[in-house]
């Protein structure tokens, strides 16, 4: 069916590999914009602006990957440009990775309190330009891996009959288990984007420590399966770093 999930589907191991085979060429971010400091004012309200719309967590993470990687290639100068950098990378994330009934509409952004509470109003012409500006700036291509592309299908393998809680007895709902972990997972893969720390590791490094994250939090048992392993190609020892970093705000 054309509206399963990818990771569901009898193809899901070589779309895995395919976007593998993509992340080993995205570009290393350098953290050399001026403008660094005002990142997590505008991954702010590019999460919220996505959470009005309802958009999925590919384009969201999308989103947050092109504003950071503009700015740190370019030099935007003012907050009104800065700004209308943010919503066309939301705008143009949200057309390739959501639903067309998704994708937000000029009325609806400039409608938010985000844009009205700083006396923005943003004109069609102005986001078109753009987006036409972002997609030369990436050269049209938009297949750019996150997290977020990686971790649905990690979770297919996050839960096991064999988990134990605590080293000691087994779980009694593996269903609810996995539910809870989903939980915990997405709030990790959330977490991420806070931080541009996070683009020293793969994203596939990034959404499996997720779900390493998450099974500790919950006590499961062996905090890595081999089904895991298996999925995702990594051992836990290559992904405790990252899992650390997401665990730190927990433990303050």
């Amino acid at each position: 069916m054309m509206d399963e999930p990818w990771w569901e589907g009898r193809v899901a191991s070589d779309v895995h590999c395919t976007l593998r085979e993509k992340e080993l060429k995205l570009p290393t971010f350098r953290a050399h914009s001026p403008l660094l400091k005002s990142r997590r004012f505008f991954v702010d309200i590019l999460t919220l602006l996505s959470s009005h719309c309802q958009l999925c967590p590919a384009a969201r993470h999308l989103a947050v990957y092109l504003l950071d990687h503009f700015m740190d290639r370019y030099n935007v100068s003012t907050s009104k440009q800065l700004y209308t950098v943010a919503v066309s990378c939301l705008l143009l994330a949200s057309k390739f990775e959501d639903r067309e009934d998704h994708v937000p509409k000029l009325e609806q952004i400039n409608s938010t309190r985000i844009l009205s509470s700083q006396n923005f109003t943003l004109t069609k012409k102005e986001l078109l330009s753009t987006e036409l500006l972002l997609l030369e700036a990436f050269s049209w291509n938009l297949c750019l891996p996150t997290p977020a592309h990686f971790l649905d299908y990690y979770l297919l393998a996050s839960v096991s009959q064999k988990d134990h809680h605590c080293h000691t007895w087994p779980t009694t709902c593996p269903r609810k288990t996995k539910e809870c972990l989903k939980e915990y997972a997405h709030y990790f893969l959330e977490v991420t984007l806070q931080d541009h720390v996070f683009y020293k590791f793969q994203p596939s490094v990034v959404a499996a420590a997720c779900v390493g994250a998450s099974r500790i939090c919950l006590q499961l048992s062996p905090y890595w399966t081999r089904d895991l392993q298996r999925i995702s190609s990594y051992s836990l020892e290559h992904l405790s770093t990252c899992i650390e970093i997401l665990l730190v705000p927990l433990f303050r």
